[in-house]
């Protein structure tokens, strides 16, 4: 760069350099929404055969050992299949507590769908239909590699209404949100595709057609803040329940709450702001085994520093089943440390 003086173009008595730009001239917007437009129109025909209805009813089956009739009362959400012969993922708060499951595909087949298990602390579930033949399926894509800005499309069920398409982008990543059992579900995707009731369990998916989300809510009366669970949070959940049935966790037995620490104690035995506060401890818990009392404040675990219920939740992993690890509590003033093994955590409303 060349110096130059203030009367010219330059900025801060500089000559800027001329970067090339695009000469978006070239491109009109009826071209661009001709792009925009066809990678939908793409990814929908290539994701909606995939996509099911879900109808979970309270009243009794049949029997039959076909299609399923309908009957009872019950709601209804989406799905999309994840494998040919015939195991799909959609959201607990969908099939919780469902008698009986009718799934119907895209072809509008009827099938009775059987629960194979669900996790209400990521609102996750997985079904499975039988058919002779196998099913269309969606790729799973990584959400570690979602920008935000990008296309995102939601395809599913809303109000009864059969495979419907909304696009939008991507509004912001690693959001968090509560789910039915009380926990935080992380690394969760906002977007502004419309969602709608009947849209909960459906794919949010990328212009490939790739699964990078599990639509799942909406802030109403808002517009346009919709989260979808990740599909790297969706993948792991889905993996463990075709293997088990369920995501095991370990839990530790107490109830309680988060509390500022008061400034003195951070001074003296901790640099971090907040912890837990015990306010019960359940009879036979590990928490009871480990001789955590009623009042105590949990600082850390295995030497992680714990600030809150989430945080301690986050720990309380299916690693840490039966294994003994260090608890940091503060009793009366006094630091303590004592030694806990989780056990495993059956489902229960969230309590660490």
């Amino acid at each position: 760069m060349k110096e130059t003086d203030w009367t010219g173009d330059g900025v801060a008595g500089f000559e800027a350099e001329k970067v090339p730009l695009p000469n978006v001239a070239t491109v009109g917007d009826d071209e661009l929404m001709d792009a925009y437009s066809r990678a939908v129109i793409a990814a929908a025909e290539r994701v909606s055969p995939s996509v099911v209805n879900i109808e979970a009813r309270s009243g009794r089956s049949d029997g039959s050992s076909g299609n399923a009739q309908s009957g009872g009362s019950g709601g209804s959400g989406s799905g999309f299949l994840i494998t040919p012969d015939g195991f799909l993922l959609t959201n607990s708060h969908v099939v919780h507590g469902a008698k009986r499951l009718l799934v119907t595909l895209f072809d509008g087949r009827a099938l009775r769908a059987d629960l194979v298990g669900e996790d209400p602390y990521t609102d996750l579930a997985v079904l499975r239909v039988d058919s002779p033949s196998a099913l269309p399926t969606i790729t799973l894509g990584d959400s570690q590699k979602v920008r935000v800005g990008q296309l995102a499309i939601a395809i599913g069920n809303p109000l009864g209404f059969q495979t419907s398409v909304t696009a939008g982008v991507v509004s912001a990543l690693g959001r968090s949100l509560r789910s039915g059992s009380g926990r935080l579900i992380d690394d969760v995707l906002q977007t502004d595709a419309a969602l709608n009731p009947g849209n909960s369990g459906g794919p949010l998916v990328t212009s490939r057609g790739e699964v990078i989300g599990v639509n799942t809510a909406v802030i109403l009366p808002a517009q346009g803040i919709c989260f979808a669970i990740s599909s790297a949070t969706a993948q792991w959940v889905a993996s463990r329940l075709i293997r088990d049935g369920r995501v095991r966790r370990s839990y530790i037995g107490v109830g309680g709450q988060n509390v500022v620490l008061p400034r003195r104690m951070q001074l003296l035995h901790s640099a971090q702001e907040t912890a837990v506060l015990v306010a019960s401890v359940e009879p036979g818990s590990p928490a009871s085994r480990a001789g955590i009392q009623e009042g105590d404040l949990i600082l850390a675990l295995g030497g992680i520093p714990i600030g809150g219920i989430d945080d301690l939740h986050r720990q309380l992993t299916e690693e840490r089943l039966g294994v003994a690890a260090p608890v940091t509590i503060l009793r009366r003033g006094e630091r303590r440390e004592l030694s806990i093994a989780p056990a495993e955590a059956l489902l229960r409303p969230a309590r660490p």
